[in-house]
């Protein structure tokens, strides 16, 4: 995806850019009834009792305001609901949200619609032709708003509560695993090594990488003739001692002001091209419902679930050949240690003490070596980490026996398949 694709991608989901689309929808809407009303003829506007409009356009400018200061409102609070109680990382998600901003966008321009339309009815400006053109935009913006109030009151339902989010962030984890354009390595993690005499690049702002325009630098790759290895990845945190990347061919400062340009950096991480964030919110989530204040064992369960079918989509990622890398870009791999880490760790530390997470998480760890072998030694050494928390951690020496006895089964001898 290149850089001004990604732009476009950032603008369409804003949650303003909808909802002035609609606003600008509904004037052209209310303006139009005006400037096309001489088509119609005097007789057949007439018989359509169109003089009833204003008071419609009245109703619906009342209500309307109502409705959007109620969806905001119910908007609001799910944002305030989930920073407080499931984590601040998954609001833009929820800020994202298609349902809410078309919802939104309705009845705001719904509301423009009709105060357009008043102002314009006071002028004089439509005659008794262009009133029936109104009055059929105007049953035209109702059909628009009862099924998108039907949707949104189902919608709404489940907004922003712990189940929808944990949703939430695995699609999203899941659909970066999709857009990954490199393998995952299964030998822990080894930093790259950088020949001395390489030309690396660094960048001067600090932050986080959230997208990396790779056709841009394969036509740098080309022009110099030579292959360009990138160091970090979307996600990766930048800063002026962290090499983005780096190549054996000399750079001159237009090239590497366009390599710079290349990586786009932000404040906060995102979700898009980034899985393993996706795991770490998973992990926050699930951390903050195993602190002593919320204990709720269940939802971190849902959250290993959840997360464990993540680790299998990685698992069995293939990339697409027309979605890799240009000729002469080197994209590392990422390493599956880290991204198990990422998940498992914060529950496996704040779940120590109860024994029905730390079956569940041998269970999904198990079932990780099952998709692919060759992940059998990162999985061991995190189901081995678990194991050493939870025996520090359980208070009954008979759940801790438990558990033994299932890490000895699942990580000893052949891991039972399917086992639940």
């Amino acid at each position: 995806m290149r850089q001004w694709q990604w732009a476009i991608r950032l603008l369409t989901r804003q949650m303003w850019f909808r909802a002035a689309l609609f606003c600008v929808f509904g004037i052209v809407l209310a303006l139009a009834s005006a400037l096309v009303g001489h088509s119609i003829s005097y007789s057949f506007a007439a018989k359509v009792g169109s003089k009833s409009v204003d008071g419609i356009l009245s109703l619906l400018a009342s209500s309307m305001l109502a409705v959007t200061t109620f969806s905001l409102t119910a908007m609001v609070q799910a944002y305030s609901g989930a920073t407080s109680s499931i984590t601040p990382r998954a609001v833009q998600l929820l800020i994202d949200d298609s349902t809410s901003q078309n919802a939104l966008a309705t009845f705001l321009g719904s509301f423009l619609f009709a105060i357009v339309g008043i102002v314009a009815l006071s002028t004089g400006i439509y005659g008794s032709t262009g009133r029936v053109l109104l009055y059929a935009g105007t049953i035209v913006v109702i059909l628009f708003i009862v099924v998108t109030f039907l949707r949104w009151i189902q919608h709404i339902a489940r907004f922003g509560r712990v189940s929808d989010t944990i949703d939430r962030v695995e699609r999203a984890a899941t659909e970066a695993v999709r857009t990954m354009t490199q393998r995952v390595r299964f030998d822990g993690g080894c930093p790259q090594t950088i020949p001395s005499e390489a030309s690396i690049l660094y960048h001067d702002a600090i932050g986080r990488i959230a997208h990396v325009d790779l056709a841009r630098i394969g036509e740098i790759a080309a022009t110099v003739d030579t292959d360009i290895h990138l160091v970090s990845l979307p996600g990766h945190l930048a800063d002026p001692a962290k090499p983005l990347l780096w190549t054996r061919a000399g750079l001159d400062y237009h090239q590497i002001a366009l390599l710079r340009k290349a990586f786009t950096i932000e404040h906060q991480r995102s979700f898009d091209h980034d899985p393993r964030f996706g795991l770490v919110v998973l992990g926050e989530i699930a951390a903050r419902a195993l602190s002593p204040a919320v204990n709720d064992p269940g939802t971190a369960i849902a959250v290993i679930e959840a997360g464990t079918r993540v680790l299998a989509s990685v698992l069995r990622h293939q990339p697409e050949p027309d979605r890799g890398p240009p000729p002469h870009v080197i994209v590392p791999p990422v390493a599956f240690s880290d991204m198990i880490e990422d998940l498992y760790r914060p529950i496996a530390r704040d779940g120590a003490a109860t024994i029905e997470v730390g079956l569940r998480l041998q269970k999904a760890l198990a079932a990780l070596v099952v998709i692919d072998e060759k992940a059998k030694t990162d999985c061991r050494r995190q189901a081995r980490d678990a194991l050493d928390r939870a025996e520090q951690a359980l208070s009954s020496e008979r759940d801790g026996t438990t558990l033994a006895q299932l890490h000895h089964r699942l990580w000893t001898s052949s891991p039972p398949p399917g086992e639940e």
